[in-house]
């Protein structure tokens, strides 16, 4: 029987240039690269220039997804952007992506889950494709998370970089078997109990500003492993697939640590595992589009492969994640 389905045709990125390594970081607040280093697996992040929005960010992501698709800005129908961190408290960053794209009027929103983003935007991108309401759909996962940061909080402001990653999801017809390229199995997640986990202490309904991230990182570090794992199974379940046919694991780069946890749980191979949290350190929405174009573009991850994506973060906490064949 044929199946329509949502499928990647196209992966960008874009990583602001300036680099700021453990060593700079040193230099005003109490750490060091080894204790960074040893504790989270991070060497250096990215920051977005003060005049540089995260709307410019997405925007050159999604440019490079597009060429990668062979398609162009007026192709474009539906622009769904996974941010914490939006140029302004509205219009969606989307609608302004639309904008400096060039793009047609069509759909164009936000998604806010934080470090999940990316994975709750992808499925919502598959409701409107798979389903027809879309033919070419911009996903984008995008952050300025060093805007977020109280820079005296040794425990947070290490963690986190900046940078945006895209895909252009279009249909596609298979056969409804887990050969078919596209979207296979979700699962997602929110327990809205754990907000004082990992939050941000600000808000326009409440105190008016932009506010700084709080975090217990090693609350969020037990609820991390034995939470993702569960949604893995899940959605490789739902896919019709076992964890272990998976070719590529591309987890949300938050802490060398967990992913090695949430690997040997699930009895994923180490060597099957996407990590660009040394270079990247954790871009929050963004994490894993820039984890899988980085992969694609080092020649790892090919065409007709077979991945699995999972984040989890605030927003709740928030988790999730997604099978599909590339």
């Amino acid at each position: 029987m044929s199946v329509v389905r949502s499928v990647v045709t196209g992966v960008g990125a874009y990583l602001p240039p300036k680099v700021v390594t453990n060593d700079d970081l040193s230099k005003f607040v109490d750490t060091s690269d080894e204790w960074i280093v040893e504790r989270t697996g991070i060497r250096q992040r990215h920051q977005a220039a003060d005049d540089q929005p995260v709307s410019d960010l997405a925007t050159e992501a999604a440019r490079e997804a597009l060429a990668a698709a062979g398609k162009t800005a007026a192709d474009v129908d539906l622009i769904i952007v996974a941010t914490t961190t939006a140029d302004l408290t509205f219009p969606a960053v989307a609608t302004i992506v639309q904008r400096k794209l060039g793009a047609p009027v069509g759909i164009a929103f936000d998604v806010q889950a934080v470090c999940s983003g990316f994975v709750y935007a992808l499925s919502v991108a598959d409701g409107f494709v798979a389903r027809g309401h879309a033919k070419c759909a911009l996903v984008i996962g995008a952050e300025t998370m060093t805007r977020l940061m109280d820079w005296s909080d040794r425990g947070t402001c290490v963690l986190f970089g900046d940078g945006a990653g895209a895909v252009v999801l279009e249909a596609g017809e298979g056969e409804g078997t887990t050969s078919d390229r596209g979207m296979l199995g979700f699962a997602l997640r929110a327990d809205g109990s754990k907000q004082e986990l990992l939050y941000v202490d600000g808000g326009p309904s409440t105190t008016g500003t932009v506010g700084k991230l709080r975090m217990l990182g090693n609350q969020v570090f037990k609820h991390a492993v034995v939470n993702i794992s569960e949604a893995i199974h899940a959605a490789a379940e739902k896919a019709g697939v076992p964890v272990s046919d998976v070719d590529w694991f591309i987890p949300h780069q938050a802490n060398q640590r967990i992913l090695q946890g949430v690997a040997h749980r699930c009895g994923i191979d180490e060597n099957k595992v996407v990590s660009t949290v040394a270079i990247h350190a954790n871009t929050s929405a963004a994490s894993i589009p820039l984890a899988l174009a980085h992969a694609i573009n080092d020649g790892r991850i090919k065409k007709g492969d077979l991945l699995l994506l999972e984040a989890m973060g605030g927003g709740g906490l928030t988790w999730g994640a997604c099978v599909l064949r590339l």
